[in-house]
């Protein structure tokens, strides 16, 4: 399987270039498009109980789609936000992710949810977040433009809870709030992931909660709503 992505970082277009009987799972929704030697199969991965934890509780889509060359041909897909797309090799280790920003993976990769801790009771990204491991490459992506960090052995770095994307499972992290009560609520700020190397990070360089926050006070409303 080969693969480029193009039109980096604001409207990036993952084109996946497939030989005969290779394939690649994709979230529901993600295809912009595919070559007519290409066929789709939709299932639930993991099963019923499987689908449901990820939808539920990670987030992502109840269904995958699995897209299989029976001749040699491409598939596009894209995410829903504009904004970037992230390719990492996976060799038998694992990484953590916020919900929505996985969008494909090659075969040997695997997708499912893990139990954060009463920490990340108050972060954006919930209880849960995605676990992912395997051999293959794994595609994530982005609202705003992709920055990867790489800590050192015990090196602390400080992520606003919106911005982040992804972790090795090596860095330890924690939710904590920004200074004293009166900063959390009046800096702008919010809650800030604290993570500790060693380690590479990934993280977005827009928030979906902030620009909903700009949006929605723009947005006309009829008198008296």
């Amino acid at each position: 399987m080969e693969y480029e992505i193009l039109y980096q970082p604001s409207y990036s277009l993952l084109k996946v270039n497939l030989q005969r009987n290779e394939a690649i799972s994709a979230e529901s929704g993600a295809m912009v498009s595919m070559s007519g030697g290409v066929k789709i199969e939709t299932r639930m991965k993991g099963g019923l109980m499987g689908a449901l934890k990820r939808k539920v509780l990670g987030g992502e889509s109840f269904f995958v789609n699995t897209f299989k060359a029976d001749e040699a041909g491409e598939v596009t897909l894209a995410p829903s936000l504009p904004g970037d797309l992230h390719a990492i090799e996976l060799s038998g280790q694992t990484i953590y992710a916020q919900s929505g920003s996985y969008i494909a993976a090659s075969p040997g990769i695997d997708v499912s949810t893990k139990w954060g801790g009463a920490k990340t009771f108050l972060s954006r990204e919930g209880f849960f977040l995605l676990k992912i491991s395997g051999t293959g490459t794994l595609f994530l992506s982005s609202y705003g433009a992709i920055h990867k960090i790489t800590l050192g052995d015990g090196e602390k770095y400080i992520v606003d809870t919106g911005h982040m994307v992804a972790f090795d499972e090596s860095v330890e992290y924690n939710v904590k709030k920004v200074g004293g009560l009166k900063s959390t609520f009046f800096s702008g700020e919010g809650l800030v992931c604290e993570l500790r190397g060693p380690g590479n990070i990934v993280i977005q360089t827009r928030s979906e909660d902030a620009f909903l926050s700009w949006l929605i006070p723009q947005i006309p409303r009829k008198k008296g709503d």
